[in-house]
């Protein structure tokens, strides 16, 4: 069965550095996917290559039957696939509705009127309180953003992706920075959304993975070591010994 995406031999150097080394991912409808692998892995990259940030030096990207390998950042975002980011990319002197309201504006190719008419904007605001609820945001709709706590930052900015109405979710790290006792409410979160949506994370915490995922993918030296269920990941000695460590119980 044909994935929601399929990467297929992807190939990426940095003048002599080979940082990706053909590569194949496959994600099916309502995916629960993990790409983990020590640092300087190659993940983020690979991210990178999905999302069209980075071209690939070979191989191909595929959202359902059509080849975006080609194709913007833009475009593979209207096509249906969206990303968070390690770092937040959020507007920090706006408001969490705000912030969502524009994904949303965006989606709708209206942002060159949001502006001066945002408070007209009757559908773009009842879609965007609607996701803050979803997310348990709702309180805080009217809060600037570097006024936020910063996991609750993190669920703005899985809101904003959210109104992109995206087939496949890319998060890179969404608990990173998160205290220890916000990271949970990141999970939850991410649980909560539908099956409709491919999600495939990076995540350092193997906690958050092995709670999320239904499948793991090994990323090292730029190159998919291996791939399984979490049991099938905990148990292998190879992974083990490059990644996971002996800390985690087969």
């Amino acid at each position: 069965m044909t994935g929601i995406l399929e990467v297929r031999g992807l190939h990426k150097k940095f003048g002599a550095l080979q940082v990706t080394q053909n590569v194949h991912l496959s994600l099916q409808p309502g995916a629960r996917h993990a790409l983990i692998g020590p640092n300087g892995a190659g993940k983020t990259t690979l991210i990178n290559l999905i999302s069209g940030v980075l071209k690939p030096d070979h191989g191909s990207i595929f959202l359902g039957e059509r080849d975006v390998t080609s194709m913007s950042e833009a475009n593979r975002v209207k096509s249906g696939l969206a990303r968070t980011f390690q770092i937040n990319q959020l507007f920090r002197k706006l408001t969490v509705l705000e912030n969502v309201a524009l994904s949303i504006s965006e989606r709708m190719g209206r942002n060159h009127v949001f502006w001066r008419q945002a408070w007209r904007n009757t559908d773009v605001l009842d879609e965007a309180m609607a996701l803050l609820k979803r997310l348990g945001l709702q309180d805080n709709a009217l809060t600037v953003i570097e006024e936020l706590a910063y996991g609750r930052q993190r669920l703005v900015e899985i809101a904003i992706t959210l109104g992109l109405s995206p087939k496949v979710l890319l998060l890179d790290e969404p608990a990173a920075g998160v205290p220890s006792s916000e990271s949970p409410i990141i999970l939850d979160a991410i649980d909560s959304l539908g099956d409709d949506i491919a999600i495939l994370i990076i995540e350092h915490d193997m906690d958050v993975v092995f709670r999320f995922a239904k499948r793991i993918s090994v990323l090292v030296r730029g190159a998919i070591l291996t791939e399984g269920t979490p049991d099938e990941i905990a148990a292998n000695e190879q992974v083990r010994a490059v990644y996971l460590g002996e800390s985690v119980d087969a």
